[in-house]
């Protein structure tokens, strides 16, 4: 007889695994998980160091609703609701007086609600909803060592109000996503140091909707996803000043609503309606008195879809609407002194991509309807007060924008 299926809805772990039948019938095996969530979650930590001379990590996660649901070797349908009506912060802060170590690496992340599904050869089938409310969900990590070295520096700060991930390998997956977002989410970030012999990295990334999915393996690919981010505010933010740096970027990366799809064979089909009526802001400024190589990058997006396949075919019926509050996007790098100085800022409503294989004798079928109502903006800056080896700046805004083509894939 066989073994029924692990379902543990209590939690946020929802595992199935093989097992074995004594027929040759297969069962279905099912989830159904509701999840609510209505008083605020904080997770945050400070990191007050002197001197450490190998490895300062710090790792602050903070999440309303999380879900896991994947199987192997079986039929899996999952119905997975998930509802946040709360805020969310994560704070990481680190202060340090003469070295942070060789190594330095902080990463925070707020999510509203979370969800991934994954399918080893066999067939997944589910419905996913995602809602958050009126509230924040915030993102925060600043570094205090405006007198302090370090070798290699990381910090990451991410923030999401709605995100769900898929991977397919060697199955198929047909799912319809519904996500609403009402929150203002927010990632902020940077901060100072005297002096970074390597590499140091600054990046924040915020987004009111999120659908990933990965597939590998002759895999079939079916979704409808619905994306609604209705807030008045989705932020990225990045802030840092260096008196000396040899290698530094930071970056951030706003966007309201994004889909993104790959597949390596079988069938990709992408049905989606993405509303976006925040306003999306993306800034990044940076300063060195001394640099090697700086660069301050910022993007943001209303709405961003990619469906690409590396298999023979494409499907993709896309309608994107980006409204409300527009898209500003502001990227500034400051040096006295240095070699190559640059800033780069991308603004765009509405942008869509789409991809099928050529050596697999691809096809792509694609409808695309993009309206944009609002200002999409994008200035850059760069200001050098002494001399440097080179000065560039990058500023591009686009309404819509939308790019389909069959080609040959990468080796």
């Amino acid at each position: 007889m066989r073994r029924p299926a692990k379902i543990l809805t209590a939690g946020i772990l929802v595992a199935i695994l093989p097992c074995a039948a004594a027929t040759s019938q297969t069962l279905d095996s099912v989830i159904v998980v509701d999840q609510v969530k209505i008083d605020d979650v904080f997770a945050g930590q400070t990191l007050d160091v002197v001197e450490v001379t190998e490895t300062t990590t710090a790792t602050t996660t903070a999440t309303g609703n999380a879900f896991q649901g994947s199987g192997e070797g079986v039929t899996l349908d999952v119905r997975a609701n998930q509802n946040l009506q709360a805020d969310v912060t994560a704070d990481t802060r680190l202060d340090a007086a003469v070295y942070s170590g060789q190594t330095t690496v902080l990463s925070t992340a707020a999510t509203g609600n979370t969800g991934d599904s994954n399918i080893y050869g066999g067939v997944l089938t589910g419905v996913y909803n995602q809602t958050t409310g009126p509230g924040t969900i915030y993102g925060h990590s600043h570094v205090e060592a405006p007198d302090a070295e370090a070798g290699d520096v990381s910090a990451s700060v991410q923030a999401s109000g709605n995100s769900q991930g898929f991977g397919v390998s060697y199955g198929a997956v047909g799912a319809l996503v519904n996500q609403t977002n009402e929150a203002d989410v927010v990632a902020d970030g940077g901060g100072t140091y005297g002096y970074v012999t390597g590499d140091a990295t600054f990046a924040g990334a915020a987004a009111g909707n999120n659908v990933t999915s990965t597939a590998v393996g002759a895999a079939g690919e079916r979704y409808v996803i619905n994306q609604t981010n209705s807030a008045g505010l989705t932020q990225a933010s990045q802030f840092t000043a260096f008196g000396n740096g040899y290698l530094t970027t930071t970056s951030s990366t706003a966007t309201g609503n994004n889909i993104a799809a790959t597949n390596e064979g079988g069938l990709l089909d992408v049905t989606t309606t993405q509303e976006n009526q925040a306003y999306v802001r993306a800034q990044t400024e940076s300063s060195g008195y001394q640099f090697g190589a700086g660069a301050s990058l910022a993007y943001g997006v209303g709405n961003s879809l990619l469906a690409g396949n590396y298999g023979p075919e494409t499907v993709i019926d896309a309608v994107q609407l980006n409204d409300g509050g527009g898209v500003e996007v502001i990227a500034g790098y400051t040096g006295a002194e240095g070699y190559d100085a640059s800033a780069s800022a991308t603004a765009i409503g509405n942008a869509a991509t789409g991809y099928a294989c050529s050596d697999c004798d691809g096809r792509i079928t694609a409808t695309s309807q993009q309206v944009n109502n609002v200002d999409v903006g994008a200035t850059a800056n760069v200001t050098v007060t002494g001399y440097a080896r080179s000065a560039t700046g990058v500023a591009n805004a686009i309404g819509n924008t939308a790019t389909f083509y069959v080609s040959q894939p990468s080796p």
